[in-house]
């Protein structure tokens, strides 16, 4: 009996021990594995600002740029040299004086076809060829015709008595008449020269860039677009002012012409029946020559 009571209380303490070593084997098995250490955070950053947005372009509007041109009249004022300016320089006097010339002739013959019809209104209603001089104005060319043809029926003496007094009458009238023409022509002359000459003087400018040109492309080597524009643009700018100064003196001198053509056959109509008139009034006789001592 006490043999049997040994054997159980040796059995139950080696079942307390087998417990006492399987339990922290378990134990360990079901704790979880440490964790692996957590990266350090980050260190704040202060957040920039976003840059501003740029403006809209308005709706419909169109933006150009502003390019300056090297190759226009403004460069060829500025980059050109001594005889492209002196060209220049002719080709505005001639300009200048075209149209001075066609301004002051127009007006000149405006004043003209004035006087004529002062001289149709007044001088033929006039009682003697002296009244309806006088009747004029100092700057008609009629008064200066009727008064050359009253001093040639006074000065009809001496040696011109051998001249009949017809063709002395006609003579100073045509005379008179002529100076007329020659006045009514002055500075047609000039217009015509810048007619003929202007284009041609456009033409040595458009020579003279042209050397330029093929002056720049041999020191440069290579015939490069920007070697050659200039100087060529030259060229044909000087080109167009010659035509630009020829075409206004050429058709102002066709005008002013044909203009004067008008005038003149109202100033010979007015002097034939001048003469007429002379010769129908009555002769006056010249003053008796003095005897010599």
């Amino acid at each position: 009996m006490l043999k049997t009571t040994r054997m159980a209380a040796l059995a139950a303490v080696l079942f307390v021990a087998a417990s006492s070593a399987v339990v922290p084997f378990a134990a360990q098995a079901q704790t979880p594995p440490p964790s692996a250490p957590a990266a350090p955070a980050a260190p704040a950053t202060t957040a920039q600002p976003a840059p501003p947005a740029a403006p809209a372009a308005k709706a419909g509007t169109r933006t150009t740029e502003l390019v300056d041109n090297p190759y226009g009249l403004e460069a060829l004022l500025k980059g050109s040299d001594i005889v492209a300016r002196v060209t220049l320089a002719i080709l505005a006097i001639m300009s200048m004086g075209s149209w001075y010339i066609i301004i002051t002739k127009v007006y000149e013959q405006y004043k003209m076809g004035k006087h004529a019809r002062a001289a149709d209104k007044t001088f033929w209603s006039a009682p003697s060829v002296q009244k309806g001089a006088e009747g004029l104005k100092k700057t008609s060319p009629y008064r200066f015709i009727a008064e050359t043809g009253i001093e040639a029926t006074h000065k009809h003496g001496g040696l011109l008595t051998n001249v009949d007094m017809n063709e002395w009458i006609t003579m100073s009238i045509q005379r008179a008449i002529e100076n007329v023409q020659s006045r009514s022509q002055d500075g047609l002359a000039f217009l015509a020269t810048v007619g003929s000459t202007a284009p041609f003087v456009g033409l040595f400018g458009t020579v003279w860039g042209i050397v330029n040109a093929l002056t720049q492309i041999g020191i440069a080597g290579q015939a490069s677009i920007d070697k050659v524009a200039g100087p060529v643009g030259e060229a044909l700018i000087m080109t167009a002012i010659g035509l630009a100064v020829a075409v206004p003196a050429v058709l102002g001198y066709n005008w002013l012409v044909r203009r004067n053509k008008t005038a003149m056959d109202n100033v010979r109509s007015f002097g034939a029946d001048l003469h007429a008139v002379l010769l129908a009034g009555p002769k006056v006789t010249a003053p008796p020559v003095a005897a010599r001592v």
